[in-house]
């Protein structure tokens, strides 16, 4: 069916609406790239340019933020690894220790095995490490999170191609993946039926294993310690009516964030409607965005003034809703949320940022 409409529709129409709570609202945005500068790149040049223009660009933005008194971005690299140049790597990881933003683990892979699937995973796990991007554990093994090339996770897409290995969910749980956020992927085939949910997925032998899974619950654990299950962050997924096709039609609602469709008010108000959280925690709205920054016309609205204009914008809205609080945090952040409610963890949600997945050495001064 035309936009895979099919796939996610009917969970969308049936879906339990979600009321605000009483109290603060803290809603946590994250940025999560698919970050290629060397898509249509032409040359390496043209590559490490992009790169270079990021690292002037973003901490200027950050600036410009915080001299405004307005929400200061932190940003999510998923670095493609199959296209590691070491670089444009050191580069990318200057820019995290000057911005606090992180770098996890991108990777585009087609007809693999599960043993040629394992050596690109651990390779792509050394590559970053080697540069401090990745959350080490006190074991001295890094975790990362992870985002699937052409949205093929598990070997989702139905014409078999860009993956080859349908239980890769396991794959990526014994190299060290912590969780996924490749979904939502709409209007792409390889959309599942389960949305705007934060759940379990069970590792199988059968392709699309995160179709369905169990939800994170506050207070519970028993599913983050089973080593046959894998954590999906999914962003939001619906249909935003105030921008309609022909003036009729809705547009769907995806989390994408581009050159055409920027990040905007109306947009926040149907990514924190739709409510994203942990069971029982309902005031933590966890909103995974993503976008391809790695080329000029997504980072010239990234970097510049339509994101300068939505974080005015931001401060705007606390200023109108005292009990609306919003910050961004990096994907490693928002999993580290996910546990904390996982533990009952109470108080302000920036407490709970390095919970049990530690800042990656470039950060940490290590």
């Amino acid at each position: 069916m035309v936009k895979s409409l099919d796939l996610w529709l009917p969970a969308y129409l049936a879906r339990r609406r979600y009321r605000r709570p009483p109290g603060p609202l803290h809603v946590m945005l994250a940025v999560c790239d698919h970050f290629e500068p060397r898509h249509d790149a032409g040359s390496e040049d043209e590559a490490g340019r992009r790169v270079r223009h990021w690292l002037k660009e973003y901490p200027e933005l950050q600036r410009r933020c915080r001299e405004e008194g307005v929400p200061v971005p932190v940003h999510s690299f998923f670095s493609p690894v199959e296209q590691y140049r070491p670089e444009h790597m050191e580069p990318l990881a200057d820019l995290c220790r000057a911005s606090g933003s992180e770098i996890e683990l991108h990777l585009h892979h087609d007809n693999d095995t599960r043993e040629s699937l394992r050596g690109l995973l651990l390779q792509g796990v050394d590559d970053l490490a080697r540069h401090g991007a990745l959350a080490r554990m006190p074991d001295g093994k890094p975790r990362y999170g992870f985002i699937h090339g052409n949205w093929a996770l598990d070997h989702s897409d139905p014409r078999g191609v860009n993956c080859g290995v349908p239980d890769e969910l396991s794959l990526l749980r014994e190299t060290g993946c912590y969780a996924d956020f490749t979904m939502p992927s709409a209007p792409h085939p390889t959309q599942v039926r389960t949305i705007n949910s934060i759940y379990y997925a069970r590792c199988t032998p059968e392709p699309r294993s995160h179709e369905r899974g169990v939800a994170a619950v506050a207070g519970d654990t028993r599913l983050r310690k089973l080593d046959d299950h894998l954590l999906i962050v999914q962003g939001p997924l619906g249909l935003n009516w105030r921008r309609r096709k022909r003036g009729l039609l809705p547009r769907i609602e995806n989390a994408d964030l581009t050159r055409v469709n920027p990040p905007r008010v109306d947009r926040f108000q149907v990514w924190s409607r739709l409510g994203i959280h942990v069971e029982g925690r309902p005031d933590w709205v966890l909103v995974k965005l993503h976008t391809h920054g790695g080329i000029a016309r997504n980072y010239d609205m990234l970097l510049g003034e339509p994101m300068l204009e939505f974080c005015r914008a931001l401060a705007e809205l606390g200023r109108r809703d005292p009990g609306l609080r919003v910050r961004w945090v990096t994907a490693r952040q928002m999993v580290n949320l996910v546990h904390a409610a996982e533990d009952g963890a109470q108080g302000e949600p920036g407490e709970w940022l390095d919970h049990l997945l530690p800042r990656p050495p470039m950060l940490a001064g290590g």
